[in-house]
């Protein structure tokens, strides 16, 4: 399969754009639940107000979150792979796992974990602050990495680099 970065990187920003919508518009619609008259406690066991308070700081951490991870990608500088450097941040790449199954994995500064697809492909964001991401560091094509999840040792080989 044939696949841009460039193209990878955008989706992946255009992603969090939308994520942070989303969690910008639910924090307010929290915000306003917690602040509103009609949520005031009238006694000691109505936690109506305390609750969505809760909820309303949850939300407004991860729009915190999104934000800084939508910052880190945009500021992200797309370097060609150069073999002498090896796997790095900003760098797609599919892997192999011990059964023949091939993903796509893309390494970014922040938002672990997000997937985007392009044609029919998931394409995982990942960083080097996972095992599997700093274990990926300096290789190339043709390398395997192991790690160890849960206790158990899990090997891959990268077959592309891009």
């Amino acid at each position: 399969m044939i696949v841009n970065k460039q193209t990878v990187h955008q989706l992946i920003l255009d992603k969090l754009r939308i994520d942070l919508d989303i969690a910008e518009r639910a924090a307010q619609t929290a915000y306003e639940t917690a602040t509103h008259e009609e949520n005031i406690a009238e006694n000691k066991y109505d936690t109506l107000g305390l609750e969505a308070s809760y909820l309303a700081a949850g939300q407004a951490k991860r729009v915190g979150e999104i934000r800084q991870s939508l910052a880190l990608c945009q500021n992200l500088i797309l370097r060609p792979y150069d073999e002498q450097r090896g796997i790095e941040v900003g760098t797609l790449l599919g892997l192999e796992d011990e059964k023949g199954r091939e993903q796509w994995l893309f390494l970014a500064p922040d938002a672990a974990g997000l997937k985007v697809d392009l044609i029919g492909q998931t394409i995982t964001v990942i960083t080097p602050r996972s095992p599997l991401g700093k274990s990926l560091l300096g290789k190339v094509e043709g390398d395997e990495v192991e790690i160890l999840v849960a206790g158990a040792r899990q090997h891959f080989a990268v077959t592309e680099v891009v």
